[in-house]
């Protein structure tokens, strides 16, 4: 059983008093319970993010600067540089060393397990209306486990009532590869394939630099996201994390072992030793990764669009919008469809929490709330009236000469404006979602992101009959409602013999993913298979049988049953 983390009521408080007398919590008097009705004095909130951001401006951007003017809050972010922040997690749950709001992502278990999290229940419910209305019938989603209901973290890396329009994954091609080809159909790996080899052999070099084909970026975490990942995409499969969750079952297997994923990591190998795929994937840098993508040379990615959005945007800053990519539903075969936007509803699990070091929960709670209020969301999303945005007969209407510097100069807009850096914050409606005025809470709706393609974007569109990237992939109605939402979000109890077979597990597939993909054929069956057999002998099937009931329980805390279909 998890330690409870600290509830904000009256007995709580005074034992909170006792532990900050005895050195707890760096020896602050708590304040969890004392409103004094302030909401515009200066005050300045230490905060942790597991994610990195590359744009943050210590909130000297001019949303910033008006967040600040309207709440009085300044927020001292660090941010995770790579790795997800996972070291650092641990060691502030193990110092007690936490800052005054926190963004752990998958980690927030280490920092409930050792008692760092308040349960923010009564804040919400005494001064957080806004946040009750965004989150609306979710909220019961907000609850931790069925074992231990208390609201840790506000979910902030899923926005609310989430409509997709667009597509920001899949498997990329320059869009200067498509024209030249004449936009040939690109539905399986074998047409990929086929579309980056006819270009390498016309084009050896592009920029005086040889020509990559497709290049990964394995570094760390990222493994996941552009090597691992991929295989259950390109074989019919929703993302579960490392999982495959049986639709009728729920039953939980490291997704590795599907026999048709390893055909995926076969074709993998074939486009190494065809000299396809990149001689420098499993070494470089992220970094070097996106260095390399700048340099237009780089004919396609497996990505999604914000693992190399600085890269894009520099092509778009240098003139060579052709460039950029394209976003196509390659699956294996055509016997499979992309699950890529199969509907997880409203995933809660991930956000932002008060630690029990925080010197005023009361003023962080009214903050994010003020964040969740119409004028807030308004705000974040579009920027300031009059210099982001104008309201013409009652609509909001971004200016062209704003348009152009999101398209051609993105990351130093966001720097700049602050546009987009504060969803991380507190809840956010989705895109889709309307406001009382009848305008979009985001700006990313269909006309909005026609407005955002570039010239060789909407060409590429046009040519394939499609308005939006999403077009061209399996829509939202073409599966049903996962009703576990998605299962990487579920939180385990850490130091349980589950995370210590967990992570013996990653260390294999990290290791024999990459030695599968890099020996010759021959030897691919054996290498692949072996590592099935590693990942067995070091307690996956027992992992697995855990993960499971995880799922099970996850699906009877939000209202479902468990019982065979």
């Amino acid at each position: 059983m998890p330690k409870k983390a600290f509830k904000v009521t009256a007995i709580s408080l005074i034992i909170a008093s006792m532990l900050a007398v005895a050195g707890c919590g760096g020896g602050k008097e708590d304040t969890a319970a004392k409103d004094t009705g302030d909401t515009t004095s200066p005050i300045t909130f230490s905060f942790f993010g597991a994610d990195a951001s590359p744009n943050w401006n210590k909130m000297q951007d001019e949303v910033g600067k008006e967040i600040t003017a309207k709440t009085g809050v300044t927020i001292n972010a660090e941010f995770a540089v790579s790795g997800g922040g996972q070291d650092k997690i641990s060691l502030m749950a193990a110092s007690g060393d936490y800052p005054d709001l926190i963004f752990a992502k998958g980690d927030v278990n280490k920092l409930v397990d050792a008692g760092a999290m308040l349960d923010l229940t009564d804040l919400i419910d005494k001064y957080a209306p806004n946040l009750k209305k965004v989150y609306g019938d979710y909220m019961d989603r907000l609850k931790y486990s069925n074992d231990d209901q208390a609201i840790y973290v506000l979910p902030t890396n899923a926005a609310v009532n989430q409509q997709y329009f667009d597509a920001g994954g899949g498997f990329e091609i320059q869009n200067a590869v498509l024209k030249e080809l004449g936009y040939p159909e690109v539905k399986t790996v074998k047409d990929f394939e086929n579309v980056l080899k006819a270009y390498k052999e016309k084009h050896p070099t592009i920029d005086g630099q040889p020509t990559i084909p497709l290049t990964l970026d394995a570094d760390d975490w990222r493994i996941m996201i552009t090597v691992t990942n991929p295989a259950f995409l390109a074989t019919g499969a929703p993302d579960d994390g490392e999982y495959f969750i049986n639709p009728q079952t729920y039953e939980a297997q490291l997704h590795y072992k599907r026999p048709e994923e390893k055909e995926y990591f076969r074709w993998l190998n074939h486009m190494y030793n065809e000299g396809l795929l990149d001689k420098e994937t499993f070494v470089q840098k992220s970094d070097q990764y996106k260095s390399k993508i700048s340099s237009g040379r780089v004919l396609g990615l497996i990505d999604q669009e914000w693992g190399y959005s600085d890269a894009e945007n520099a092509l778009k800053a240098a003139g060579k919008d052709e460039r950029t990519y394209a976003h196509l539903p390659v699956t294996l075969s055509e016997e499979y469809k992309d699950h890529s936007f199969q509907d997880t509803g409203f995933t809660s699990g991930w956000g932002i929490g008060i630690t029990n070091n925080c010197k005023d929960p009361v003023r962080a709670i009214k903050f994010m709330d003020w964040l969740a209020s119409d004028e807030g969301q308004v705000l974040i999303n579009w920027g300031i009236e009059g210099k982001h945005y104008n309201v013409e007969d009652g609509k909001r209407v971004i200016p062209q000469e704003i348009q152009d510097k999101k398209i051609n100069d993105a990351s130093n807009f966001t720097k700049t404006s602050g546009i987009g850096l504060y969803t991380i914050f507190s809840a956010h409606y989705g895109d889709g979602v309307k406001d009382p005025s009848g305008n979009y809470y985001t700006t990313n709706f269909p006309d909005q992101i026609v407005a955002s393609y570039t010239p060789a974007e909407k060409e590429t569109l046009k040519a394939y009959g499609a308005k939006t990237w999403k077009d061209l992939f399996p829509s939202e109605k073409d599966f049903p409602v996962k009703p576990w939402g998605a299962a990487y979000n579920i939180s385990v109890e850490e130091g349980s013999d589950y995370t210590v077979t967990y992570q013996k597990t990653q260390d294999i597939i990290r290791k024999r993913i990459p030695e599968a993909i890099l020996t010759t054929p021959d030897k691919f069956d054996a290498v692949y298979d072996n590592m099935i057999k590693e990942l067995n002998a070091a307690g996956a099937e027992k992992m697995e049988q855990q993960y499971t009931e995880l799922v099970k329980d996850r699906v009877e805390l939000w209202g479902g049953t468990t019982e065979a279909k």
